[in-house]
């Protein structure tokens, strides 16, 4: 029993840098434009199909997809900006909306064209088993936990650092006052949707390399991302990883502890538990940075 525990600890914490990667790119978005874009999670699975193609139709592995999953996803950033840039009056009510609705066209459209059947990678040098010490894992899990520590250190040091960083970070907290120093909050939100559509591309091809994808999973990863952008606290990268690999732990727990039928329970669970005990997330808005 203290084996599968330790095991189901060790495919927590892999699974968690896969989701932060999600969740980071949904909560830039609504820092900067106070949307909360419900479409986040079919960009991230449109990703993981662009990966399937490749694979089924050219036989590359899911890493050689990373650049045209990167063009396809951020294309399609740049398009859902342009729609939802346009409301001008009660964005936070209308832009859910929206997103939704173009949430539902994204997952009919994948349906149309890679139908409604389960996928998963067929690469071998992926899926081939890591071991250390008592611990298991496939390849691509660590490869792409590694990928996503290195694209949150990026993000982390591009946003105190760069001047758009600067600029995203002063849109989203005072956006009238950001325009008063000479920013272009339209330009800056158009940057937000095109690093969310960066991560969302990568956190895809990750997903595809170690998982199963489906049409209708794009939905259950907007609202794992959602709530892990709530226990994070808006605006923390540190936090969003914390509570990215607390969802995959408690979620890999439930399954090795209790039943797969319960995993997406045990994500409710834990997110109604923390916003009861820390209103403001697991990083308080006086530790926040970016």
């Amino acid at each position: 029993m203290t084996e599968l525990i330790l095991q189901a600890l060790y495919s927590g914490l892999l699974q968690g840098g896969s989701y932060a990667l999600i969740a980071l790119g949904l909560a830039l978005v609504f820092g900067t434009m106070k949307v909360i874009n419900l479409a986040h999670g079919e960009l991230v699975l449109l990703a993981a199909y662009v990966a399937y193609a490749l694979e089924s139709g050219l036989a590359l592995g899911p890493m050689y997809a990373i650049p045209i999953a990167l063009v396809v996803v951020c294309l399609t950033s740049i398009a859902l900006h342009q729609i939802v840039g346009r409301i001008k009056h009660d964005r936070e009510i209308n832009s859910l909306i929206l997103t939704y609705g173009i949430g539902v066209i994204l997952t009919n459209l994948i349906l149309l064209i890679w139908k409604a059947d389960v996928h998963a990678s067929g690469s071998l040098w992926l899926q081939e088993a890591i071991v250390f010490g008592p611990f298991y894992s496939m390849r691509s899990e660590l490869l792409f936990f590694g990928i996503s520590l290195l694209l949150m250190a990026a993000l982390w040091w591009w946003l105190a650092r760069s001047w758009y960083g600067r600029a995203l970070r002063a849109v989203a907290s005072n956006r009238d006052a950001a325009q008063l120093m000479g920013i272009n909050p339209g330009r800056i939100e158009l940057v937000s949707f095109l690093v969310a559509g960066l991560l969302a591309a990568f956190a895809g091809v990750a997903l595809f390399s170690h998982g199963v994808i489906s049409p209708a999973y794009g939905s259950a990863l907007t609202v794992k991302a959602f709530i892990i952008t709530v226990l994070a606290g808006v605006g923390s990268i540190p936090g969003v990883l914390a509570a990215a690999i607390l969802l995959g732990v408690a979620e890999a727990l439930t399954v090795t502890l209790a039943s797969s039928a319960l995993q997406e329970l045990a994500g409710m669970t834990l997110f109604l538990l923390v916003l009861l005990v820390l209103p403001n997330g697991l990083c308080g808005a006086q530790r926040r940075r970016g």
